[in-house]
């Protein structure tokens, strides 16, 4: 099995979130892999200060992460049926480097959240604001923890069988497109 860069996306700050459980998951499932939490706690996107000081020296960064990556998972909460404002935010900084980093790149998207949907409506909202960038999504099976406060053990590993194997799942579809693209 080839190592692969595999860079990770939580669209929560928070350390403890259980969207970062989930994309420590998801990078385990994966395997033999060089897993990277990306940090998102970026400015908020001024397009004057990005014309008078350029960007910040965190959203470069990302843009390189990225750019570097074999492939991107990205966790999402749900906020109002929508990815969160700092998903959001780091979605729109980095649309402004050139080259576009997004270009043909494998994603695989995934949430989790307090609700009984685990995010489905903001999964929604995420691929819409992907699209744009033409990453290639890697689609299904949906990866959506409901109630995820309760789904993750004291260590952060998942302890429903069912996400575990939806998972599973998404991984495996997310290293074929690797692989393929690497040919």
């Amino acid at each position: 099995m080839t190592s692969h860069r595999l860079l990770g996306l939580s669209g929560s700050l928070r350390m403890e979130a259980t969207n970062r459980f989930l994309l420590r998951n998801a990078a385990r499932l994966y395997g033999a892999t060089t897993f990277v939490e990306a940090d998102l706690n970026l400015p908020l996107f001024n397009a004057d200060d990005e014309a008078e000081f350029g960007a910040p020296e965190g959203v470069n960064r990302l843009a390189e992460q990225i750019a570097l990556a074999d492939a991107v998972i990205i966790s999402t909460p749900e906020y109002n049926k929508m990815l969160s404002g700092v998903l959001k935010n780091a979605l729109d900084w980095v649309s402004r480097v050139k080259p576009n980093p997004w270009a043909d790149k494998p994603v695989a998207l995934m949430s989790a959240a307090a609700g009984r949907a685990g995010g489905s409506g903001a999964q929604s909202s995420l691929v819409a604001a992907m699209m744009p960038f033409h990453p290639r999504l890697v689609v299904g099976p949906e990866v959506a923890v409901a109630g995820s406060r309760n789904e993750f053990d004291d260590d952060g590993l998942l302890t429903n069988a069912r996400y575990e194997a939806g998972l599973q799942g998404l991984m495996d579809k997310l290293r074929a497109q690797v692989d393929r693209r690497a040919v």
